[in-house]
């Protein structure tokens, strides 16, 4: 038969509210009285009902996790991130995939189905309709957005724009003008906002340097590494194919790595390419990428919420901004060294 919390407070001559504060770490209760609780449970193997602290608290302790991908690398380091700080405070995950879109519309997520399942809500780069957002809030929970930035909510993420600006300016740098661009479909309905705004910055460094975008050299890599492979394909199949790549996410480089050497070309001396992510591979592929922590996003957004759930709220419009860094491979390389237009 399973010891109950009347079990504990018989054997150690307290009340059931007593162990019941006691266990739950609350105050008005002495350190010894609390001590002898403790002892006691452990020695008679009681094992508190998270339902039972649910009705007498309000609280669930867990967090519902928002997400289009869970495979995908980014989301699922981000999701064991969260999960690993939520967990060592003792809360559970709750992972919820967004439906993704059919016929170029996504079935609408209704956030009513979080209502008393949840204690706080973590979003996953998720491009949420306006009606999705009110939703949201209308739940009256804590709510951090991870990869995107939106207004009355926490957020963690990095400068997408200026990780596809970076990455782009280092390929100028080394003489490339014909730079393509491997991301998400600009025309898809489904579309994380952090391939919006790196696609945004392949542009403005471009411009910046006197180039105009060549919209032939901007395609899609459907965020997979078969993708990636077969965009590059494309891209080398041009009549004018580019000397340099911008892929904005590693797995899709890996595939434009795999494109070019089915190519019977080489990298750098035929093509130039540069990821996103410093994902644990890419050092074995030799690939230059721009780094990003998500473990450390992910870990942020958790201690956000928990620091707000714990009665010390972060700010609920503070928006943190991790830096990125460019590291320099094996896969890019001298282009030809063309003279850039007068700006």
């Amino acid at each position: 038969m399973a010891v109950t919390i009347d079990d504990v407070a018989r054997t150690a001559g307290v009340s059931t509210a007593t162990v019941s504060r006691a266990l739950r770490g609350l105050p008005h209760v002495h350190e010894r009285t609390r001590a002898v609780v403790h002892r006691t449970a452990s020695d008679l193997g009681y094992v508190p009902s998270k339902s039972a602290a649910t009705l007498a608290t309000g609280r669930t302790r867990t967090v519902g996790v928002l997400t289009p991908h869970v495979a995908k690398w980014w989301f699922a380091q981000a999701i064991e991130a969260l999960e690993d700080e939520l967990r060592a405070s003792g809360y559970d995950l709750l992972l919820l995939a967004v439906p993704r879109a059919a016929a170029g519309r996504r079935p609408a997520f209704d956030p009513e189905q979080l209502r008393q399942r949840v204690d706080a809500v973590a979003v996953l780069s998720v491009p949420l309709t306006g009606g999705e957002l009110d939703g949201l809030r209308r739940l009256h929970l804590p709510l951090a957005f991870l990869g995107a930035s939106v207004s009355g909510a926490m957020s963690v993420r990095v400068d997408d724009v200026g990780v596809g600006r970076t990455a782009t300016e280092h390929l100028l740098a080394l003489g490339h003008i014909r730079i393509g661009h491997i991301g998400g479909d600009p025309e898809e309905a489904w579309n994380v906002h952090a391939f919006v705004d790196r696609r945004a910055g392949w542009m403005s460094a471009l411009r910046a340097a006197g180039l105009s975008p060549d919209h032939d050299l901007d395609v899609s890599g459907a965020l997979t590494v078969a993708g990636g492979r077969a965009a590059m394909s494309g891209l080398l199949a041009l009549e004018q194919p580019p000397t340099a790549v911008f892929v904005a996410s590693d797995e899709m480089a890996f595939g434009a790595l795999t494109a070019v050497r089915d190519a019977g070309l080489r990298t750098p001396q035929d093509v130039s390419v540069v990821g996103v992510d410093d994902h644990e591979l890419a050092e074995l592929f030799g690939l230059t990428t721009v780094r990003q922590s998500v473990e450390e996003q992910g870990r942020a957004a958790a201690r956000m919420l928990l620091s707000t759930l714990a009665g010390t709220p972060a700010h609920s419009n503070e928006h943190l901004l991790l830096p990125t860094t460019l590291l320099q491979r094996v896969t890019t390389g001298p282009g030809a060294r063309a003279v850039l237009p007068d700006r």
